[in-house]
């Protein structure tokens, strides 16, 4: 089941039948037990009629029994002996006893009703010799109730009873068993059942198409999303944008996230295809020096530029190296976590450049460290890198600064060349971008020195930044995070 829309209709319409057939059970259970409350109700109420009439000494053939069909009567004894049925009683179950044939009770002796006096005695005139009650009694209590069957007239059906016991002005105790009739509540709930068995599948018809036409819809940007990436894959035109919905839904903002990776996803291979033709270009020049030269010299071997060939080699090297830099970076290359003191590392850099045109002056505070982190062969990278472009302009004068700058340290460079202009100061971070194009490559480099050195620093957690110097040229601003004291 590889489609969305299949899998959410099939869902919704479980989550629904399971929720209807719950609903539906409760309903019936609640139904079930409503109608057996009345049932209940109507077979104690002729329970009860059927045992004041006994407890008032009114003699079986007397009792009034309404509705014989629909209330059947059995009376019993203490012993459990039946001695009065209603008329067209056949048979009987649910009561604890299954007689319906009456038989005189022993308690009452050979009398067929409570109502009959047998007492020949003549000494009732006072009625303080026999110990009985002046009339009987009802039991309180709340009946017996159970379920059973009954055949009245040949025609048998079901029935809840209800028992309630009875005691006659002779002391003998009845238990009178009425029954209610069940088969409305049989009947209605067949009834609700069966409209239930039949709405059902209907409703759940009518949910999964629902479902379905409306994940259809819903869906529908989806697939115009996926046939658009799949022509871009095909074109390779990465110009091309996914249609946005106007709706401000999940699906909306998937496509805005789309285009917007597209987007970013565009500017690098823009970016890595102007690499890797600034790159070849930059290579093909020392490269083709380099063959020129060697070629003359295989001819004539008197003009070999030996010193020429030697430069080109070297800036040949270099270009590979920043090169092979630039490619380690841009793979997500971490720097390192040494510990490393910012004056120490500047002083140690300056000291190495003894060919350098203008002389470098240093200020750092004395006995201050100013440690960071990361990798030193990088960070050797970063200084040598800003101090080769302030050689390349300045006139007079380089300063290098160490200073604590907050939560870090600040390294800045500082010339009293021609400055950077404003509108520049971004774009001269750029790769391959040199601002003095009219000089010669030689002289002015490859472009790259200023790239490397603000990706090394934003790998480091900080920041390059270039701006106005006092003394009128360029200043360009190292910032690094302070190395974190190991916990103790």
């Amino acid at each position: 089941m590889r489609s969305v829309r299949a899998r959410a209709a099939i869902g919704a319409t479980l989550v629904v039948a399971v929720a209807l057939v719950a609903a539906g059970l409760a309903v019936l259970s609640v139904l079930r037990t409503n109608l057996i409350d009345q049932a209940d109700l109507q077979a104690e109420v002729a329970a009860r009629e059927v045992a004041g009439q006994l407890a008032l000494d009114t003699a079986y053939a007397d009792l009034d029994l309404d509705d014989e069909e629909d209330h059947p009567v059995q009376v019993t004894d203490e012993e459990g002996r039946v001695v009065f049925v209603s008329q067209g009683l056949r048979a009987i179950s649910g009561t604890g006893s299954a007689g319906v044939s009456p038989v005189p009770s022993a308690s009452v002796g050979a009398t067929p009703s409570p109502g009959d006096d047998d007492d020949d005695d003549g000494d009732d005139d006072d009625g303080g010799g026999s110990g009985r009650p002046e009339r009987g009694e009802v039991s309180s209590d709340d009946p017996d109730f159970s379920d059973g069957t009954a055949t009245v007239d040949g025609k048998k059906a079901d029935y809840r009873f209800a028992a309630v016991e009875a005691t006659t002005s002779a002391g003998i105790t009845l238990t009178v068993h009425a029954g209610a009739p069940l088969a409305a509540e049989q009947e209605a709930v067949n009834t609700v059942r069966g409209a239930m068995l039949t709405g059902l599948p209907l409703l759940l018809a009518v949910v999964a198409g629902v479902t379905w036409l409306v994940t259809r819809r819903a869906l529908r940007p989806v697939e115009g999303i996926r046939r658009e990436m799949a022509a871009i894959t095909a074109s390779e035109d990465l110009a091309r944008r996914v249609p946005e919905p106007d709706s401000r839904d999940e699906i909306a903002r998937l496509a805005r996230t789309t285009n917007e990776t597209l987007t970013v996803l565009e500017a690098s291979v823009e970016r890595q295809r102007r690499f890797v033709g600034d790159a070849s270009h930059e290579l093909r020049s020392p490269i083709a020096s380099l063959r020129t030269q060697l070629e003359v010299a295989e001819a004539h071997p008197e003009l070999l530029d030996l010193p020429g060939a030697v430069a080109d080699t070297v800036r040949l090297q270099v270009l590979a190296a920043d090169l092979l830099l630039l490619a380690r970076l841009d793979a997500g290359e971490k720097p390192g976590a040494a510990r490393i003191e910012a004056g120490a590392l500047v002083r140690e850099e300056v000291s190495q450049r003894t060919g350098d045109r203008i002389p470098v002056t240093v200020e750092v505070a004395e006995g201050a460290a100013y440690e960071v982190s990361g990798s030193r062969g990088q960070l050797v990278r970063v200084v040598g890198n800003l101090l080769d472009n302030a050689q390349r302009h300045a006139e007079n004068r380089i300063t290098v600064q160490v200073a604590a700058d907050g939560r870090g340290v600040r390294v800045e460079v500082r010339d009293d060349g021609a400055g950077v202009p404003e509108d520049e100061r971004e774009r001269i971070f750029e790769r391959f971008v040199r601002l003095d194009d009219a000089r010669s490559r030689d002289d002015g480099g490859a472009g790259l020195g200023l790239a490397i050195a603000r990706d090394v620093a934003a790998r480091h957690g900080g920041t390059l930044t270039v701006h106005r110097a006092p003394e009128g040229g360029a200043a360009f601003r190292l910032w690094l995070p302070r190395a974190a004291w190991p916990a103790s």
